[in-house]
């Protein structure tokens, strides 16, 4: 597994704790990081993602209901809602990653620890995702600014 996938599967791996168990997000990062060997430059990527996805995670959710609103949120599987929340907050938030990048490790992350439709579906919301791009962005930066305020 190439490094960057891996740090983005310890991310998904600490949010899918959160979520099922509301653990501390910051006392997972610490356990997983004394279990696992990662160098530090993708601990810090790892960090930014569970930070970054912990913060807008309410705003994340809801882009997730509108772009699957077949899926109410509690009946997305917590893998595949996790995935999504860190593929849209790279695209969308960090903006490092690009568009292509963040789509293929989220399936590819769907292949492994999803089930069996949880690539098809990962792609296909992410789809509808990148078809309202500049969209989501702005309502990204709006929201946050409006947090900050």
């Amino acid at each position: 597994m190439k490094s960057r996938t891996k740090a983005r599967s310890i991310a998904l791996q600490i949010l899918y704790e959160v979520d099922l168990c509301g653990h501390q997000p910051g006392k997972i990062l610490v356990d997983r990081f004394e279990e696992q060997t990662i160098d530090d430059s993708h601990k810090e990527f790892v960090s930014q993602i569970v930070s970054g996805v912990t913060e807008y995670k309410e705003t994340l959710d809801e882009f997730i209901a509108d772009f699957a609103p077949d899926w109410p949120l509690d009946q997305v599987a917590v893998i595949d809602r996790n995935l999504l929340r860190i593929a849209l907050w790279e695209i969308a938030v960090y903006k490092k990653t690009p568009v292509k990048v963040a789509i293929n490790e989220a399936v590819e992350l769907a292949k492994l620890y999803g089930a069996d439709g949880s690539p098809r579906f990962i792609n296909g919301v992410l789809g509808g995702f990148i078809d309202n791009l500049n969209e989501i962005k702005i309502s990204m930066e709006i929201g946050h600014e409006e947090d900050n305020n």
